[in-house]
């Protein structure tokens, strides 16, 4: 059977064609890439890339399909996917069903065909942009009006769209340390983790008041990944200063720390084309030691501004290009880094800021 067609449009004008995997549809979003070599199925359902295109840099995707155990929330929110060989057929013996087939009932529509790595070194020459991927519009120009309607990344406040509605709890409720996770859209495995270590946790919606949060009597609080623009969520940062305010242990992860930076007025930019995949190296100041990492994000804390601030000290620093990866606040208990410890997928060398995690909360 022929594939049907579909095409990839970037907001410069630049055009690839290739083949519809997916939903039959049309689909917009700011288009990045992931250069980590497994973990399609983490990386499609973490909710911190709602709104995105994913460029997938690993040449086959679907070869081992998907299983129902290893996501990272119940649906992916992705916009699309890019990827250059694309495999309908399986091999993985426990997987529950084909990728193509969860592509279409997650309603995303991708290409494939087409040269990747050529898309790759396109966005790291010009950046991060808006993209649209159609199996519908033949006409360019008819395809252009669609894509102008997709909104930009930069001052797009998304934690509160894909974040849980209602209150819900993990782990075992006898457990002695008690942990308000506020949900900005957190991923299945960082509460695996801090389950693990014997926590009990109580995950909040993103816009929950603190006074909701204290009820429950928790001993530390943290902050979650998530997608958008840290710098338009006055409500989240109003909450984290609250937070702060009790001089309870925080620990936030990616737009946590993002927030956590905010809170203390430390701002926040868009990066050219952000940090994404496996494999990025992160040295811990403290320890002297560099760990490889997971990644994900398209913002990052402004260096000056976490430098010249009293009150903060940077733990890590990004090996590539020196970016802050991780602070701490040197008059309360709280720290937070840019990666992702849980790295699912990904490297397990940073799994130890939970463990600091749980020690910051014992010895308060």
């Amino acid at each position: 059977m022929d594939k049907q067609k579909a095409t990839l449009l970037l907001q410069d004008g630049t055009v690839f064609h290739g083949t519809l995997i997916g939903k039959h549809g049309t689909n917009g979003g700011e288009i990045c890439f992931n250069t980590g070599m497994t973990g399609y199925q983490e990386i499609y359902t973490d909710p911190s890339y709602t709104g995105q295109i994913i460029v997938n840099t690993t040449p086959h995707i679907g070869n081992y399909g998907v299983i129902d155990t290893e996501v990272e929330s119940d649906s992916a929110t992705i916009a699309g996917i890019v990827v250059n060989s694309f495999s309908e057929v399986y091999s993985r013996l426990d997987a529950s069903q084909s990728l193509n087939d969860y592509l279409i009932s997650n309603g995303i529509t991708g290409i494939a065909d087409v040269d990747t790595r050529k898309i790759v070194k396109h966005i790291r020459s010009k950046g991060a942009m808006n993209a649209i991927i159609s199996s519908e519009f033949d006409n360019l120009e008819d395809l252009q009006k669609e894509l102008e309607k997709v909104p930009d990344m930069a001052g797009l406040e998304l934690s509160s769209k894909v974040c849980t509605k209602e209150p819900y709890f993990v782990g075992n409720e006898n457990a002695s340390i008690k942990v308000a996770c506020l949900d900005f859209g957190i991923k299945k495995n960082i509460l695996r983790n801090l389950v693990d270590r014997g926590v009990y946790c109580k995950v909040f919606p993103a816009k929950t008041s603190l006074k909701e949060m204290e009820a429950w009597g928790p001993n530390a609080y943290f902050l979650s990944n998530g997608p958008g623009d840290p710098a338009v969520m006055d409500y989240a940062v109003d909450t984290i200063k609250e937070i702060l305010a009790l001089n309870k242990p925080v620990f936030g992860i990616c737009l946590g720390h993002q927030l956590l930076a905010e809170a203390v007025g430390i701002k926040t930019y868009k990066m050219h084309h952000g940090h994404r995949g496996l494999n990025h190296p992160i040295k811990n100041i403290l320890s002297g030691k560099s760990e490889i990492t997971s990644q994900n994000h398209g913002f990052n804390v402004v260096r000056e501004d976490t430098e010249n601030n009293p009150s903060v000290e940077i733990t890590h620093v990004h090996l590539n290009d020196n970016t802050v990866a991780g602070i701490k606040l040197k008059d309360r208990p709280a720290f937070s880094v840019q990666y992702h410890p849980e790295s699912s997928p990904g490297p397990h060398d940073s799994r130890y800021l939970f463990d600091d995690f749980i020690s910051l909360i014992n010895n308060n």
